[in-house]
């Protein structure tokens, strides 16, 4: 008689360990086949450019530690219905697992295809996806979705976070994934990335000891500080699941046990880990917060449409030095430290008054770790449109704010070389600088480096009037 046929849709979930999914199905016997579609379903929010980059390295890496478990990996492009279909037929699984997604779109098509399979007699189960508490096991006291992070934040560090699952044994003989070529592909764009990352589980178990090990002790405060490498570096591999939000905890409750003086510090990492499930909460339980802002007076706020200064922001010529800094980081390296995203996202909201909705398709773009709950929530939070966002009058201004957290100006030097030759005082401030300074410097503002694209204080009190008529 044949061994039944299990099968794993894998999505956000590219890890051996800890992965529900994978291991109930590799314990039901007999064979497993795992299943990644790039999926064109319109309700599903495809990834980034970026993202796409370390997808495509991503599932390569987790097709070589399945087949080293003796379970095939395949890749296929298309509706997930029709694919899964397809795939089913050709292997003849009787079972389907996969673990759950969170946003309105995917839950739709994943209902729909969970109805459908069953009625035609297929067994399907989904499985705690990659959160420390799934979005409808937290409440208020009065049974509502929280829309304040702090008294969240208080719930879910009560709650029991399930223990990490191990990997799953050995099924058979190795074998090989397979692979089909799409017009999936990265842009070429993101080519520039290639060495800067390592990417797959095993990497991301490496930076998370590596960051519990050197860099725990200095998150607090260091993590406000671009120049510093203190912060965790994990965004990535969360958000392809080659870890979870469960291990990093239950490795940073364990070293916290082992060293109970660094409790203080391993409190902070633990809240900020925390605004990932708020963010995913957020999503669950609103419209797509990529596109409808969560506090409804947003509907009718009147956005600039100034396509040169976008561009501007873009390409990080803005003038301004530490958003020029965070804006080039970006297009290197897929990345930007969490304090310049907050400025370079006011900058473009308040000062500017570019809708938010175009910085985060931007992000979206060019993030390697682009979330599809914490990017949009990030943004509405800056733009003051989300929940328990910054309220409208915060406006961060990026001149006294790099001089506060990039004093010597190392960050801003390192990505806009043109201005290294500044002494500290000017680094943020070109433009105010006297003639002498920077001609000593090499920096003529307007041609070596822009003329600021905004007065921040007339923008400032712009955005305040405008926000004001809500």
């Amino acid at each position: 008689m044949d061994q039944p046929t299990s099968l794993v849709w894998l999505r956000n979930d590219l890890r051996l360990s800890d992965n529900p999914a994978l291991l109930t199905a590799c314990a039901d016997g007999g064979r497993v086949i795992a299943l990644y579609i790039h999926e064109t379903d319109e309700d599903v929010r495809a990834p980034g450019g970026a993202a796409r980059w370390w997808l495509n390295q991503s599932l390569e890496s987790l097709g070589q530690a399945l087949g080293k478990k003796g379970i095939l990996l395949i890749v296929r492009a298309g509706m997930a219905a029709e694919v899964l279909d397809k795939v089913i037929t050709e292997e003849g699984a009787q079972s389907v697992h996969w673990n759950r997604r969170y946003a309105p779109g995917e839950r739709e098509v994943d209902q729909q295809i969970k109805s459908d399979l069953r009625e035609r007699g297929l067994s399907v189960a989904s499985h705690i996806g990659n959160m420390l508490a799934e979005p409808w096991t937290i409440a208020t006291g009065q049974g509502k979705p929280y829309s304040v992070f702090s008294p969240f934040w208080k719930t879910l560090r009560d709650c029991r976070i399930e223990q990490p699952l191990a990997a799953p044994r050995k099924l058979g003989e190795a074998v090989t994934a397979k692979s089909y070529d799409t017009e999936y592909r990265a842009p070429k764009w993101s080519e520039k990335f290639e060495g800067q990352w390592t990417i797959g589980e095993a990497a991301a178990q490496k930076v998370l000891h590596n960051f519990l090990d050197e860099r725990l002790e200095d998150y607090p405060e260091g993590r406000d500080f671009p120049g510093r490498d203190v912060t965790s570096r994990l965004s990535p591999h969360l958000r392809f699941g080659e870890i979870t939000a469960r291990q990093v905890w239950y490795a940073t409750q364990a070293r916290m046990e082992a060293e109970p003086e660094v409790r203080p510090y391993a409190d902070k990492f633990f809240s900020e880990l925390a605004w990932r499930d708020f963010s995913y909460h957020q999503l669950y339980h609103r419209k797509d917060i990529a596109r409808v802002p969560m506090q409804e007076k947003y509907g009718s706020m009147r956005w600039s449409a100034s396509e040169k200064a976008e561009v501007a922001w873009q390409k990080g010529q803005t003038g301004i030095p530490i958003v020029d800094a965070g804006m080039r980081e970006l297009w290197q390296t897929g990345y930007m430290h969490n304090r310049v995203r907050m400025l370079v996202a006011s900058l473009l909201t308040k000062n500017l008054l570019v809708d938010w909705r175009h910085g985060e398709r931007w992000f979206w773009d060019c993030l390697v770790d682009g979330d599809v709950a914490n990017n949009p929530a990030s943004w509405q939070w800056v733009a003051g449109c989300g929940l328990d966002a910054a309220p409208y009058f915060r406006i961060f201004n990026p001149v006294t704010q790099g001089e506060r957290f990039d004093a010597a100006g190392n960050y801003v030097r390192k990505w806009v070389p043109e201005l290294k030759g500044l002494p500290d005082k000017w680094v943020h401030e070109p433009a105010g600088a006297p003639a002498d300074i920077l001609r000593k410097a090499g920096v003529t503002i307007g041609e070596t480096y822009p003329e600021p694209i905004v007065d921040l204080k007339t923008s400032r009190q712009r955005a305040l009037e405008r926000q004001g008529e809500l």
